[in-house]
């Protein structure tokens, strides 16, 4: 184990790999392992039995409570070993038994959690699986390989979100849902099927979001749920609106996806 910064606390009975980079002011706790390609960034806490392994970063001010795992290879029969990574951002809050797996080639070969995110006790995040900043994944939720997860999104718990599954910035996935289809942003999806009900106007007031933009996107969600033509067609109409949060939502469905939409119920 390479000489530790100045202000940095490991236990005695850490485990810290040759090779490590461990940031000014961490501390690690006892039984808490670090591999040799980890670094974590200033300020860090990983706490005791917590496992982080791998070509992983996490950024600077977060914290890793007991037996979570970051940064072991992927739950992907195609994994042959190749070298990926798995890149956290600064101020994550991962409670205990998180499991986040580094990336596959045929994925980018990269997993990746954004800023100011909040795992809590249980969830999983997999194999290249792309999360944005201030994302809430709830206890023992599921998100498979390749799935993108917009800011500001929040998974709720034991719900699980099929691979290559695009979750839309603000989107709230209600406990117990399971999302097969892309879900357009500040969408609400409930039940154990994944329905869109409707939006997360709690999220959007939470946020600030201007009642004039709140009520362009109720006129927008009214459209697509009964307006003429296709899903895609509907969409389009909309791509001109007044509205940046109602052209978001435009984007969203006119660009690329591996998935279907959930369509408002």
């Amino acid at each position: 184990m390479r000489a530790a910064p100045a202000g940095t606390g490991i236990h005695p009975l850490a485990v810290v790999e040759e090779g490590a980079r461990i940031g000014a002011d961490c501390r690690i706790g006892p039984f808490a392992v670090i591999g040799p390609q980890v670094v974590l960034g200033p300020g860090s806490e990983v706490r005791s039995h917590a496992v982080i392994t791998g070509d992983t970063h996490l950024g600077a001010g977060s914290t890793v409570w007991p037996f979570a795992v970051l940064g072991e290879v992927p739950q992907d029969m195609k994994y042959g070993g190749e070298a990926t990574r798995l890149r956290i951002g600064a101020r994550a809050r991962i409670r205990e038994h998180v499991t986040v797996n580094t990336g596959t080639l045929g994925g980018g070969a990269e997993t990746r959690i954004g800023d100011d995110c909040l795992l809590m006790a249980g969830c999983h995040v997999a194999h290249d699986a792309q999360v944005g900043n201030r994302v809430v994944i709830v206890n023992n939720a599921a998100v498979a390989g390749h799935c993108l997860i917009e800011d500001d999104a929040i998974i709720g718990g034991l719900a699980g979100i099929h691979q290559f599954v695009r979750i839309g910035r603000g989107a709230m996935i209600g406990a117990l849902a399971m999302v097969t289809h892309d879900v357009i942003p500040h969408g609400l999806v409930q039940g154990p099927r994944g329905v869109l009900d409707g939006l997360n106007l709690v999220g959007l007031k939470r946020r600030g979001t201007d009642r004039s933009e709140i009520a362009a996107l109720r006129d927008a969600f009214e459209h697509l749920r009964t307006g003429g033509g296709s899903f895609h067609d509907r969409a389009e109409a909309l791509s001109d609106s007044d509205s940046a949060l109602v052209r978001e939502v435009a984007a969203f469905i006119l660009g690329p996806s591996d998935r279907q939409f959930l369509t408002p119920g």
